[in-house]
């Protein structure tokens, strides 16, 4: 009974698979996504084999930028307020990350009322608005899930999670986007590839 549990839990953590016939084969690598480079998490996952979608946790809505906030937006950015999104992103059907996003709301009222190019915020950016990212910084630390996270997971009581906390640039001055990440590693590990 101990040796079945022990294996349960690595089918569950992606280290060992379960094939009909043959038994039990331990994988040579662990699954993971390229989810700290700068590129969309549709166009990162979905470019490796694995199918891409989202779930609005809170649709896009205008209002005041977060305070306290961990960047400190420009006085310009301050004074028009943001625009909101929350999303549950997915990999295949597993879910992977929530994603918080702000970006400054001026010029941005579509994304209020129209739906997301092909679920992609920077595809519906670049595509719209000719706003296209270049570069990021990002900080990274573990954090222990929320009452919330734990729902949205279906994972159990203090487990750990990746947040990262991002600031991409694009390539109009001064326009920058905002997200918190938090990223459920228990499926697929994070990778910058």
């Amino acid at each position: 009974m101990t040796v079945r549990q022990a294996l349960g839990e690595l089918v569950r953590e992606g280290f060992i698979d379960r094939q009909q016939g043959r038994g039990s084969v331990v994988k040579a690598d662990r699954q993971s996504l390229g989810l700290l480079s700068f590129r969309g998490f549709s166009e990162v996952v979905g470019g490796s084999n694995h199918s891409a979608h989202n779930e609005f946790l809170e649709r896009p809505t205008h209002t005041d930028w977060p305070d306290p906030f961990f960047r400190s937006p420009s006085p310009n950015e301050l004074a028009g307020g943001c625009v909101f999104l929350k999303r549950l992103r997915f990999a295949n059907d597993t879910p992977v990350m929530i994603e918080q996003t702000y970006l400054p709301s001026p010029g941005l009222t579509d994304l209020l009322t129209e739906g997301l190019i092909e679920g992609s915020l920077f595809r519906t950016l670049s595509i719209r608005h000719r706003i296209d990212i270049l570069d990021m910084e990002q900080s990274l630390r573990a954090v222990m899930a929320s009452p919330e996270q734990e729902a949205v997971f279906r994972c159990a009581s203090s487990t750990p999670l990746l947040y990262i906390e991002r600031r991409y640039q694009t390539n109009r001055p001064d326009f920058y986007v905002y997200s918190q990440l938090y990223c459920h590693t228990e499926k697929y590990a994070v990778s910058n590839f």
